[in-house]
């Protein structure tokens, strides 16, 4: 069961490149992010024609989050992260696929920094950190947190820590909010596969950071135990960053044992 996070930075501009990824590599459940349309402008009868269902929670210009799931329908669990009725950022859904529990999320950026989107994206780690606990005490089946994350976990994880010091991705409490999330229980898929590698998931549009290789990993699939116990790969289809009119992230994904479905109880 292969589950990927891709946020597509406007899911109407580079659906052509969405589609295309989806033709080619089949994952069976996605989650996106930054859809940068309202509900009505999904364009959910290509993704439909594309073999896909689809739940999604958009909003207009900005954010936005979805969840697709090949030859089937995701079972909408939630919409919205709990904590805070007047949060009405589009930024969190969550349905279950197969028996596996998908939390897509697209965490505050937070910059600039210091300020009141550094303080709304540390509250926003807060909350997700309570929901995250919530679901690791309620439910033995398998649970996975997908999504744009907008944390640099480590030094590996940039490719000069020191350009970064100062920006929200890559400040000290947000990188310890980080850890108190994974410290709950939760398995960094991809960095548990390949810890010592330079592994990026997004690459900005300026500076030629592509050309570079200048990137950033901060896409992460987080796994539950009974998630991480049939874990079998984790990787980046970076070669999707260097197509034509790409979004500035490449799909991050993962790969579960089929015999997941089956210890599942829902």
């Amino acid at each position: 069961m292969k589950i990927a996070t891709f946020n597509i930075n406007g899911v109407n501009g580079h659906l052509p490149a969405l589609l295309r990824w989806l033709g080619e590599t089949a994952p069976d459940v996605v989650c996106l992010q930054e859809l940068k349309a309202p509900e009505e402008r999904f364009p959910a009868a290509a993704i439909r024609d594309a073999g896909y269902g689809a739940s999604w929670h958009g909003q207009k210009s900005w954010n936005g989050v979805a969840i697709l799931a090949r030859g089937a329908e995701p079972v909408e669990t939630r919409r919205g992260l709990p904590g805070d009725p007047d949060d009405t950022h589009s930024r969190y859904i969550e349905a279950v696929i197969h028996g596996v529990l998908v939390g897509c999320l697209y965490l505050p950026n937070g910059n600039p920094a210091p300020g009141p989107k550094l303080d709304y994206k540390l509250g926003w780690m807060s909350r997700l950190i309570v929901h995250a606990a919530e679901l690791l005490s309620t439910t033995q089946d398998p649970v996975v947190l997908a999504g744009d994350y907008n944390v640099i976990p480590t030094d590996l994880d940039v490719y000069n820590p020191e350009r970064w010091k100062d920006d929200a991705l890559f400040l000290p409490e947000v990188r310890e909010a980080f850890q108190r999330l994974v410290q709950q229980g939760w398995t960094d898929a991809l960095r548990t596969l390949h810890p010592d590698e330079k592994i990026y998931t997004f690459w900005d549009y300026f500076r030629n950071g592509w050309g570079r290789n200048a990137g950033l990993r901060i896409d992460h699939l987080l796994l539950n135990p009974s998630a991480a116990e049939h874990l079998v790969a984790a990787d980046v289809d970076r070669q999707v960053r260097g197509w034509e009119k790409p979004s500035d992230h490449a799909p991050t994904w993962i790969e579960l044992s089929e015999s997941v479905r089956r210890s599942a109880t829902v």
